[in-house]
């Protein structure tokens, strides 16, 4: 058997990421940036006001209080989205809303809640009445206080979330250059299964493999572009093969690539540049990946066993780092994509010795500052690969170490929140 991470790296060895393309910015969610962006307009853009008040010159309010209030003449009026005309005076004063561009002369923003005017749509006043002093730049927002043009916003291979698409449509991005997302196909094998919803026959399963692989694909940033399943016949699952091979940049199978006597994967493409190992963990120790050449076009294929948990284990171990290479992620942050936590085991249960285990667990936030999150297992049969019904309740998998073989009730144990 080999490590774990001695797999994960093995797998997305030489993969490279897919090519660019550009999109609307609103099309950008969850893609990875192909260049750094830098800033095409300053933020702010302009110097505006932080408060709905007045524009003023701060010398003119230095000495303004309740006792005894300042009065100013209005001479202008700013809403936002109207470049300001005209110069404030000394005396004098604009009216300004929040984000509007300060005008010539004026140093401060008076709010409008410490002059005798009531917040709220009112026609322009003649004169206002300061009631407290302010210091010259207070309530002003100063051009480029953010960010100035030509700053790096945000750097190339970086996963576009909502902030990032936020922050660039500021800086001036109404597009983006990215690496396309990664088109999947996805097959699961076995004679024994049955269509999602059709009540199985005898010695059959229904299909939920098909399912769970589909929905992890879109969760990890992919497009399940056919899904497919084939018997054990070598020749048939060749056929689908080859079928999904001309549009697909990863082809994921899930079953047949253990040591049985109908594992169809392993019979079908282990001459055709596929390797498969064992793998130190439990679910999931039978794996296989490598690059299938069909029709003349090269296409990394993914080999997943067949039970459902060890499937789930072994996408989040493997399919979402090769995922995030082709869609432009750096290595080491395509193998670091899952937040990593200490807990504490609610109750014990037994581990492989000599394998790591990966127990799916139900990860809960502690109630008192200053306590660690807990864990339990989703099932009271811990991590058993055929355990799909109660998947449900995994948020996290439990990393246990090869050399323990009993998880204690209140150990601490390392967990991957999913």
């Amino acid at each position: 058997m080999i490590s774990l991470e001695h797999y994960r790296e093995t797998i997305i060895e030489g993969v490279t990421a897919l090519e660019t393309i550009t999109v609307p910015i609103g099309q950008a969610h969850g893609l990875v940036l192909a260049a750094d962006a830098t800033a095409k307009l300053a933020v702010p853009p302009f110097t505006n006001s932080a408060m709905d008040g007045f524009a003023v010159k701060c010398a003119d309010v230095q000495n303004a209080s309740d006792s005894a209030p300042v009065t100013l003449n209005i001479t202008g009026d700013i809403p936002a989205g109207v470049a300001p005309s005209g110069k404030v005076e000394a005396g004098c004063a604009h009216r300004i809303m929040t984000g509007a561009a300060l005008p010539a002369g004026a140093d401060a923003i008076v709010p409008v809640e410490l002059t005798n005017i009531p917040p709220g749509p009112h026609p322009l006043p003649a004169t206002i009445q300061v009631y407290a002093p302010v210091t010259c730049g207070q309530h002003i927002r100063q051009e480029a206080d953010d960010v100035a043009l030509g700053d790096t916003i945000v750097s190339g291979a970086t996963r576009l979330g909502a902030a990032q698409l936020s922050s660039l449509v500021s800086v001036g991005y109404g597009e983006v250059v990215v690496h396309r997302r990664p088109r999947v196909a996805i097959m699961a094998t076995g004679d024994e299964l049955a269509a999602p919803g059709v009540m199985p026959p005898p010695g059959h399963i229904p299909d939920s493999n098909s399912t769970l692989v589909t929905a992890l694909v879109d969760e990890a940033g992919g497009e399940a572009i056919q899904v497919a399943t084939s018997t054990d016949q070598p020749a048939e699952l060749l056929r689908i093969l080859r079928e999904t091979a001309a549009d697909a940049d990863l082809i994921i199978t899930t079953g047949g690539v253990s040591a049985g006597a109908y594992d169809v994967v392993k019979e079908a493409t282990s001459k055709r540049g596929m390797t498969f190992t064992k793998v130190a963990m439990q679910p999931g120790k039978p794996q296989g990946h490598g690059v299938i050449e069909l029709d003349g076009r090269t296409v990394p294929l993914l080999s997943l066993p067949g039970n459902p948990v060890s499937v789930f284990v072994s996408f989040h171990m493997f399919a979402i780092p090769l995922l995030a290479v082709l869609g432009g992620l750096e290595r080491n942050k395509a193998l670091n994509t899952h937040r990593r936590r200490m807990a504490t085991a609610t109750v014990g249960w037994p581990s492989p010795t000599g394998r790591r285990q990966l127990a799916p667990v139900t990860l809960e936030e502690p109630t008192r500052p200053g306590d660690l999150p807990t864990v339990t297992p989703t099932h009271r049969l811990g991590s058993g690969s055929h355990l799909v019904a109660s998947l449900h309740r995994a948020n996290a998998l439990a990393m246990i170490p090869e050399a323990v073989d009993q998880v204690a009730q209140w150990d601490v144990v390392e967990v991957i929140e999913l």
